[in-house]
């Protein structure tokens, strides 16, 4: 494996864990997380919902393949961050309070790097046809 897909994949694994860990107390309704959610003015009912998304949108950013939904789940996981975030600045929470999701969004930007620049298989069979076919065309029957 080369060292930068394994940077990347390190890299997601950690933002994965992240948002699985502020995940589960979120579905499990435990009394802290709901004192957060009542801190910043949001609805307890708002609790289960983002808990469930943030698992369904980590499940659909480290399952293989995906395309368009992978990218939704990027999009999801990067509005749930940035609006921590804001929401924690916005009540005058001290840095220890927002950074996580100020951490969260750096690896969440990284693991989409890694997830757009990563050769699919389809990438690397599509340059192998490519190559074949124009070896093929110049008249050489290798390749």
């Amino acid at each position: 494996m080369k060292t930068r897909t394994w940077i990347g994949w390190v890299v997601t694994g950690l933002m994965a864990a992240l948002m699985l860990l502020s995940a589960v107390p979120d579905v499990l309704r435990i009394p802290d997380a709901l004192a957060v959610l009542r801190h910043l003015g949001y609805p307890p009912y708002l609790l289960v919902f983002l808990g469930t998304a943030k698992i369904l949108g980590v499940a659909a950013v480290l399952t293989p393949g995906g395309g368009r939904l992978k990218e939704w789940a990027f999009a999801g996981l990067t509005f749930d961050l940035t609006g921590a975030l804001y929401s924690h600045l916005s009540v005058g929470d001290p840095a220890n309070v927002w950074m996580p999701a100020a951490i969260g969004l750096a690896l969440m930007a990284g693991a989409y790097v890694a997830y757009r620049t990563r050769p699919s298989r389809a990438d690397t069979s599509q340059d192998r046809r490519t190559y074949a076919a124009g070896t093929a065309a110049m008249g050489h029957g290798w390749g």
